[in-house]
């Protein structure tokens, strides 16, 4: 999910996947790993009490090398989204988990939304006995420059107060405050530093997933955290979702994050250096390698051209040479049947009409993310094109610049029958092919 204040890239969001949690000690030497329920959609305005759900179980395993482990099975279309255990006792909140933004943030206001779906319970502060607010003397309401944080004021109240501007155009705005997930009265994480939404365009929160001081992961000590998204297209299968160690995980191929230093990143103002940046290097449709230089894929001198992983996006951005190289091939195998004149949200202009997925899926073949090491994504041709609006069908690849960024982004659509395991403590990110329906099972 990108925001105007920084330069990762959106989130394009709709429907929802849920999870319930069960308590949990929290420490450095224990691992623990957390089965929940699954909810549908028409469930959301009676979210179970994590307290009470009997479904619910806690099992323990040892473990130095994660603070602790949670699996979690999920619904999937356009968005991720979870429900935490937030303040003391919990309140049940609704978050997108979004590997590209930074702050988590909560409800806290009982206001309409713009957007759909309907707004779910606003967390209430005085119902927690661990809430407190941040005031405008605490030193992270002033963030070191430049650090990527979120902009910070001064309210009225001499209190933190935040604004977060995304680029699909949905806001945030609220105070600072620190707060726990509580999974029982005596088993918490640490305080964390959300906002609190007293103004938003949508009716969850984020959950911030990023390489950030002010994350989730970072706040949390969480050294490792995975996800497996299922077909979209099946509208029935349910994915998992770890915090900690993935059991699946001796079968992944790794490729290094590229990191970047504050200097460096200071001399490159499109880079978003928060962001889990991978060495993509060429991408194959059918049996094409397309004509795209390396290079395009790599920050430049100024930090455009950078490759990031996005559960918060959900189609995948290309900068223009790489996007126009994708269309140009697209045109060579199935231009006649091209809509012509339409662009879906302003960014995606290779769509079809009616029945298009088998057609043109038969046509195009399957496509491949070229990694360094060797390691490749295939994108099996029956899941190339995504059914947005009134019958039509397109590639889930749009234009990045369109939606103002310079930057190549893998969203949640090109992630799905694929684990995505983000190794924090090594600097890696994991892919795994797998049956990620069957999993949750």
């Amino acid at each position: 999910m990108a925001l105007f204040s920084s330069v990762s890239l959106c989130m394009l969001l709709s429907s929802l996947f849920f999870f319930t949690v069960s308590s949990a000690k929290l420490n450095h030497t224990t691992s623990l790993f957390f089965p929940l329920t699954t909810l549908s959609l028409s469930k959301t305005k009676t979210l179970p009490n994590s307290n009470t759900n009997p479904k619910l179980r806690t099992t323990l395993f040892a473990s130095s090398s994660s603070s602790y482990n949670l699996k979690s099975s999920f619904k999937y279309s356009n968005a991720l989204v979870v429900t935490l255990p937030i303040g003391t006792p919990p309140q049940v909140q609704q978050m997108v988990l979004d590997t590209g933004s930074q702050l988590s943030w909560i409800q806290c206001h009982n206001k309409t939304p713009k957007k759909t779906p309907p707004p779910t319970t606003s967390f209430d502060p005085s119902l927690s006995s661990s809430f407190s607010i941040i005031p405008c003397t605490h030193p992270q309401c002033k963030p070191r420059v430049p650090d990527y944080t979120l902009p910070t004021t001064c309210d009225q109240n001499r209190l933190c107060h935040y604004s977060y501007f995304y680029a699909d155009g949905t806001y945030a705005e609220g105070n600072l405050v620190r707060e726990k997930i509580t999974f029982s009265p005596a088993q918490t994480t640490p305080p964390l530093i959300l906002g609190c939404a007293t103004e938003s365009s949508d009716a969850r929160g984020i959950l911030g997933m990023n390489l950030g001081r002010l994350s989730f992961p970072s706040q949390a000590k969480i050294t490792k955290f995975s996800y497996c998204v299922p077909v979209r297209q099946t509208r029935t299968g349910s994915g998992s979702f770890y915090l900690g160690n993935n059991p699946g995980s001796a079968k992944f191929r790794y490729v290094n994050m590229l990191t970047f230093g504050q200097s460096q990143s200071q001399r490159m103002p499109n880079l978003d250096p928060l962001a889990y940046t991978v060495p993509l290097q060429g991408i194959r449709i059918g049996n094409t390698k397309l004509n795209i230089p390396p290079t395009v894929f790599k920050p430049n001198a100024g930090g455009s051209g950078q490759t990031m992983v996005d559960s918060g996006s959900e189609f995948t951005f290309l900068v223009d040479e790489a996007y126009d190289r994708v269309r140009e091939e697209v045109v060579r195998l199935v231009g006649p049947r091209l809509k012509k004149g339409y662009v879906y949200g302003d960014v995606a202009d290779m769509c079809f009409d009616g029945n298009a997925i088998d057609e043109i899926g038969r046509l195009l073949g399957d496509m491949v993310f070229e990694f360094e090491k060797g390691v490749e994504v295939a994108i099996p041709k029956e899941r190339l094109l995504a059914d947005v609006e009134g019958g039509v069908h397109c590639l889930g690849i749009g234009r990045s610049e369109r939606l103002g960024a310079a930057s190549n982004i893998i969203g949640n659509f090109h992630q799905q029958n694929l684990w995505v395991e983000f190794d924090l403590a090594n600097r890696r990110v994991g892919f795994g092919e797998a049956d990620c329906s069957g999993l949750a099972n």
